[in-house]
């Protein structure tokens, strides 16, 4: 208890000594798990033994204190201010045979969306040119494909388009389903920077989204991807009707691969007319918050993706994201076949928050490569 005596001066007379006690009560303030395992992030770094439990009580901590340990890691870990651009385009798009519940391409759905062939090298090259002009340092190709098997002049272009991209001095990524094993390594041969096969959801909760392809085949791509020497992105969508507990499996499986993304996308979804969640209601910013800081807390080196359904929320909500741990978006007006923020508004978010867009980073070998060819872009290599 602490006691304030407040007394008048003055002659004794004039005085009788007015006393006032103000008490305090004390507040007892009890640090959330938010704040131990940040600061544990901090002093140990990044570590793949994460329980369930422990990241269920980060992402259950108050989201102020998760807003705060999240950018407290990031700014640890990560340039603060930096955030890369990457650019998605459909290479191929529709006409999917999945079962995927919340994708306008898969063929079993009335979108409207009509299918289209294997997009030709030259409009695939112009629209990497546009992506770099615009500021992309990523660019990333999708095929609406289930698997590559028995797709062997569609691959064979796309290892072509590989190579002519990341002869342009950008970092490629794709996500064209699940791949095998000599895939993945004809793919690092041609100069991909990373592959994109997200979970999507939990274990658990992934028979209501998907069946027509397993979480474990899902995980066995990301295992070939990871053996080739290519760059693993992998994440998940919020919103789909999961619980906040397939959200933490979702990060915990993620969290305990041999080793963590390099890319680990959050998406908000987009309920698009004619799926089977057209009815989902859309998720919330303090949603988004929660999902961005544990997974920044959990995963300090990696690439924590800003990605769909962002056209939803304003500035200041974006602003929250990149605190809570945020540091790449994709650009462009469309992810695939979904809107997308315009390039306006993102060059007017950078210039308005401060942020600094991220160099492409290459592996020592490639950036020797790049150097020998006389590549005029600049380069920050990582080890």
């Amino acid at each position: 208890m602490l006691v304030i005596r407040l007394a008048i001066r003055g002659n004794a007379a004039a005085r009788p000594l007015l006393s006032a006690s103000f008490q305090l009560s004390s507040c007892s303030y009890t640090s959330s798990a938010a704040a131990a395992h940040a600061e544990r992030t901090v002093r140990e770094g990044p570590r793949n033994d994460w329980a369930r439990d422990e990241i269920k009580s980060i992402y259950d901590s108050p989201v102020l204190d998760l807003l705060f340990h999240g950018a407290q890691v990031h700014r640890h870990a990560q340039n603060f201010r930096e955030v890369q651009q990457c650019t998605l385009l459909s290479i191929k798009t529709g006409g999917c045979s999945e079962d995927c519940s919340y994708c306008p391409q898969s063929s079993r759905y009335n979108t409207g969306l009509k299918a289209q062939k294997l997009m030709t090298k030259d409009d695939v090259l112009q629209a990497a040119q546009k992506a770099k002009e615009a500021g992309s340092t990523r660019f990333c190709m999708g095929a609406a494909w289930r698997d590559t098997i028995g797709r062997k002049t569609n691959f064979n272009q796309i290892l072509e388009y590989v190579k002519e991209i990341r002869g342009m001095g950008m970092e490629v990524c794709c996500t064209l389903g699940m791949l095998e094993k000599q895939q993945a390594v004809a793919l690092k041969e041609a100069g991909l920077t990373a592959y994109n096969h997200n979970l999507d959801t939990s274990r658990e909760y992934y028979p209501n989204i998907i069946t027509t392809r397993s979480y474990d085949e899902r995980l066995k791509t990301l295992e070939f991807v990871r053996d080739a020497g290519i760059n693993v992105c992998s994440g998940g969508i919020i919103g789909l009707g999961e619980a906040e507990e397939d959200r933490v499996g979702l990060l915990h499986t993620l969290a305990t691969l041999p080793t963590h993304p390099e890319s680990v996308p959050i998406n908000a979804l987009i309920a698009v007319k004619g799926t089977p969640l057209q009815d989902q209601k859309p998720v919330e910013i303090w949603e988004m918050i929660r999902m961005i800081a544990t997974a920044r807390i959990v995963m300090p080196k990696a690439m924590v993706r800003l990605s769909a359904g962002r056209v939803r929320f304003s500035m200041p909500e974006q602003a929250l994201c990149f605190l809570a741990g945020a540091n790449s978006i994709f650009t462009g007006e469309k992810l695939l076949t979904t809107p997308n923020n315009d390039f306006d508004s993102d060059q007017l978010m950078f210039k308005l928050l401060g942020l600094i867009p991220k160099a492409p980073s290459f592996e020592e070998g490639a950036l020797k490569d790049c150097m020998e060819e006389n590549c005029e872009e600049a380069v920050s290599v990582t080890g």
